[in-house]
């Protein structure tokens, strides 16, 4: 069905000839949604490429995409691919300084940036990239080149040598570098070949549960390969994309798009989950009582084995209240994927009792990305999984435990690191994952850690933290928490309160503050958050047992480097900067 499609830069082509779309891309300018067809998206992609040969770029050369996400990048990205150059893209949020190593390290000729904001990012650093020759804004400046430049500088004449370019590039070759955010170390440059990606989309399409007539709503950075991969699976079915204004604007955005489908990180999905508990506790009377009925009953969710009885009384609690969480994100959501962190399985369970199709997947950018996947379809959606293995893709699991992958989606190695390309891709062509998992008798995966978070108490007993982060997380106290105890005699943890709901829960309570960080540190509220550490606590052996806390005044963010641009915890920046009360929990004076 897809054999026509052998490279990225085919794939517009392909919606062009089977599903065209009016609004193929679509983005809010000045207030309005601006659409653009397939046609004008193909015909935006040709310009790029015969600007960027105009300006010499070969086949080989590193462009550079930072950006929001946009229809121009989709345009850039198609212009780039098809004269076989390699785009790079970077996410918008990491620093100067790791944008001066990705360029020096992939030897980008040319970048690309949505705003000014980034282009003084770069600029700050350019005179240390000596491969870079020039940067233009997406956005119209007076002191920057903008990137129709790129699209004015060539003529229709030169079609003919992009088509002979296209005609030469092969689906084994190499596409598009992305740099691995990174929870430890340097970032490492990802190969992704079109094989690598074309290959992951297609064997994604009957996973979605939409198609031609459907609507995508995008904000997940279109860098990271989860996204990306989405937007060409979106392409290769017709499914119209329209990119959300930003992270501010989400809520405002999927109730004017009402999208068929989305995709959304663990921890956007636990904000979205405790707002809606928080605007909950503060009803009264019978609403308040009907609010937690409903959470309770959909807390008792699963897939098989309820009874009638158990599917009218939530029959009442769609009807009463779940239908104003649907309305919430837009109405008619048929599948919300959810990767790149674990998920909580009692947000699953709600999620699902309530009518929203939150769909779990697994996967790495070196597998480009997607290695399972849940889906309502077949039998094919099991609580506390990430799905059975997509088509063409084989999973086995190592005498240790570790999730072993191979197929078309792996990539071709880390760029300029052989060294660590064999670290992690065997002889026998295995790539290890490193994280620990099992597969049940009907082919579902289950995440348990990963390899490298493991830790050993000074006794010997292994603690596996993400797992356990996952189950204190689903109290509504807590925001953010880290396991910590390697070599210790038992495990603590860092805790970062959810701040908006204590702020909630004080004024139930009738407790006062002058400020909420304050108050987050005083002896009512970590007594408070000690019960609910306890109250998880329960459901682990004694040797995981969280025996003390730390509670922090500050939330882990991007911006102050604590989590990867993917929301995942950086570890070691963590204990580093929070050595003061690492070594108050183990060794008080």
């Amino acid at each position: 069905m897809f054999e026509e499609i052998q490279r990225l830069f085919d794939i517009p082509y392909y919606q062009q000839k089977h599903y065209p779309q009016s609004d193929a891309l679509c983005a809010k300018v000045n207030g309005n949604w601006v659409k653009h067809s397939t046609e004008e998206y193909i015909n935006t992609g040709n310009k790029v490429s015969r600007g960027l040969l105009k300006m010499g770029i070969k086949p080989g050369d590193k462009v550079a995409l930072i950006s929001n996400n946009r229809p121009e990048w989709n345009m850039l990205d198609m212009g780039i691919l098809q004269i076989g150059a390699i785009d790079v893209p970077i996410y918008p949020t990491i620093s100067s300084e790791d944008y001066k190593f990705i360029f020096n390290d992939a030897g980008v000729v040319l970048c690309v940036v949505s705003d000014h904001e980034l282009y003084d990012k770069v600029q700050a650093v350019r005179d240390q990239i000596p491969s870079l020759k020039e940067v233009y804004t997406i956005e119209e400046y007076e002191d920057t080149k903008n990137w129709k430049e790129i699209l004015e500088a060539g003529d229709d004449s030169a079609q003919s040598e992009v088509e002979a370019l296209k005609s030469e590039i092969k689906t084994d070759d190499l596409a598009t570098l992305i740099y691995t955010s990174g929870t430890t170390g340097t970032p490492k440059g990802v190969m992704l070949s079109h094989r690598n990606i074309v290959s992951n989309s297609v064997a994604c399409v009957e996973r979605l549960p939409v198609g031609k007539d459907a609507i995508a709503l995008s904000f997940l950075p279109v860098c990271h390969i989860y996204e990306r991969m989405l937007m060409y699976l979106y392409q290769l079915t017709g499914v119209s994309i329209y990119f959300a204004e930003s992270i501010e604007t989400i809520g405002d955005n999927l109730r004017e798009v009402k999208p068929h489908v989305f995709t959304a990180v663990p921890r956007l999905l636990e904000k979205v989950f405790d707002k809606i508990m928080a605007k909950g506790a503060e009803l009264t009377g019978v609403k308040h009582s009907l609010f937690f009925w409903a959470v309770g009953l959909a807390n008792e969710y699963d897939t098989h084995g309820k009874s009638a009885w158990y599917h009218f009384k939530l029959s009442i609690a769609n009807k009463l209240i779940f239908s104003k969480w649907r309305e919430a994100l837009g109405g008619r959501a048929e599948a919300v994927a959810s990767g790149s962190a674990a998920l909580q399985p009692r947000l699953a369970r709600i999620f699902l009792a309530a009518g929203i199709p939150v769909m779990e997947g697994y996967g790495l950018t070196e597998t480009s990305p997607v290695i399972s996947v849940n889906c309502a379809d077949n039998d094919g959606l099991r609580i506390g999984s990430v799905g059975r293995v997509i088509e063409h893709v084989t999973v086995k699991i190592a005498d240790d435990g570790e999730i072993l992958v191979k197929g078309p989606n792996v990539m071709l190695g880390y760029y300029n690191r052989e060294d660590l390309t064999k670290e992690v891709i065997d002889e026998d062509g295995w790539f290890h994952t490193g994280d620990i998992g099992e597969v049940s008798s009907d082919g579902f995966i289950r995440i348990t850690d990963r390899k490298k978070e493991m830790f050993k108490t000074s006794g010997g007993k292994y603690i596996a933290p993400q797992m356990m982060e996952n189950r204190f997380k689903e109290s509504l106290f807590i925001e953010q928490i880290m396991v910590i105890g390697e070599n210790e005699k038992h495990p603590a943890a860092l805790v970062v309160p959810a701040f908006e709901y204590l702020a909630e829960w004080a004024k139930r309570n009738g407790h006062s503050y002058d400020n909420i960080e304050d108050f987050a540190s005083s002896d009512v509220v970590k007594a408070q958050i000690w019960e609910e550490v306890q109250k998880s606590n329960a459901d682990f052996g004694g040797w995981e047992q969280i025996k003390k806390i730390e509670i922090l005044a500050k939330p882990w963010t991007v911006d102050t480097e604590e989590l990867t641009p993917t929301l995942k915890l950086k570890r070691k920046i963590i204990k580093k900067k929070y050595h003061d009360q690492i070594k108050h929990i183990y060794r008080p004076s």
